[in-house]
């Protein structure tokens, strides 16, 4: 046995079904679960950071993710449902499996698009723009799918077409995810690990991306959107379980990869819009129109500490206090010019 055998594996081995899952009392625990969790936490833990550091209320990032994480998980499950009807709609199919989260099954982009719309609930109770939250939560994204991906591990699904390289994935051939006709100790490419990989790479690329340039307005965000999907078409192509197939332009291929195609364009799209955008104006605020804090409108005239001064949404000109103060001076400036005040050099 020389040394590149024993550093180069032959394969990579699935974790035996029973890891699959594992029972706590009266509760069955799904590992499937604990990676989406896991990934979850870790997204919550990055985005908080990048929150901070941006200055904004702390709180916030909670009440957000409150409504955008259940919104997410749900509509996951409804892309995943919709992209691959057959177990559920077709000849043998179990409505009963919808809502069985844990056998695995969530689309990133029904997530990412009922995710956004809780997100802009969220967003509009806290008074923080959803570009603001979009663009501190695109690395934690990325993150959380780069650890979730690892329940298909435990799963043994979403794998790829026989291969023989090196770091192929062993799948037990008595596993209902086996492919029929497919001789057993066959090899398949490790889409899941190719999926991981390719996040956390997004994940650098992204943070070394916004520190360069200090991406706002939404522009992290839709460079996240067409990062992942230029990754995810090369993988989908490899993989080989059912899927709705959609032809267009005489070309048949996988619903998942008309959907990468379409959003890695409009998402470079909305890039590029978005960057000319912010080049003809000064930096957007974090905060909604009439929400910003005072620190961020502006401190209050000097020898009046206790008042406030509010900014108008519609025309961004100082208004309340500050104005009624310079009408004051401005009447005491009058008075000081008439013969006769008390006070008026004679």
């Amino acid at each position: 046995m020389n040394l590149m055998s024993v550093l180069a594996p032959a394969s990579i081995p699935s974790p035996p079904a029973d890891f699959s899952s594992f029972s706590l009392g009266p509760l069955t625990i799904h590992a499937y679960a604990l990676c989406i969790l896991a990934g979850i936490v870790l997204a919550l833990w990055m985005t908080s950071v990048r929150w901070r550091r941006r200055g904004l209320p702390e709180e916030a990032v909670w009440d957000i993710a409150i409504w955008a994480i259940p919104f997410g998980i749900i509509g996951g499950r409804l892309y995943h449902v919709i992209s691959s009807p057959d177990a559920y709609f077709g000849v043998n199919g179990d409505l009963s499996l919808i809502p069985q989260i844990w056998r695995g099954g969530l689309g990133i982009w029904g997530a990412v698009a009922l995710g956004a719309v809780g997100a802009w609930i969220g967003c509009r109770r806290a008074g923080i723009k959803l570009s603001t939250f979009a663009d501190v939560g695109a690395p934690g994204l990325l993150l959380a799918q780069a650890v979730g991906r690892w329940g298909n591990w435990f799963n043994q699904e979403l794998f790829g077409a026989p291969t023989e390289v090196a770091w192929g994935l062993e799948i037990d051939a008595n596993n209902p995810n086996f492919p029929d006709g497919t001789a057993p100790g066959t090899l398949f490419h490790p889409t899941f690990l190719y999926e991981s990989l390719w996040c956390l790479a997004g994940v650098a690329l992204l943070l070394a991306l916004d520190k360069r340039f200090r991406l706002r307005g939404g522009r992290l965000f839709w460079l996240y959107a067409a990062y992942y999907t230029l990754g995810r078409l090369w993988i989908e192509i490899l993989r080989i379980d059912d899927a709705e197939m959609i032809t267009l332009f005489g070309v048949t291929q996988r619903l998942n990869v008309w959907t990468s195609i379409g959003i890695f364009v409009f998402s470079v799209a909305m890039f590029i819009y978005l960057t000319f955008r912010a080049r003809k104006g000064p930096e957007a605020s974090f905060y909604l129109p009439g929400r910003e804090p005072a620190a961020e409108v502006g401190a209050a005239p000097a020898g009046n500490k206790n008042e406030t001064v509010k900014q108008d949404p519609d025309s961004g000109s100082s208004t309340g206090s500050l104005r009624a103060n310079l009408a004051e001076t401005k009447s005491e400036e009058d008075n000081s010019r008439k013969p006769g005040t008390p006070g008026t050099a004679k």
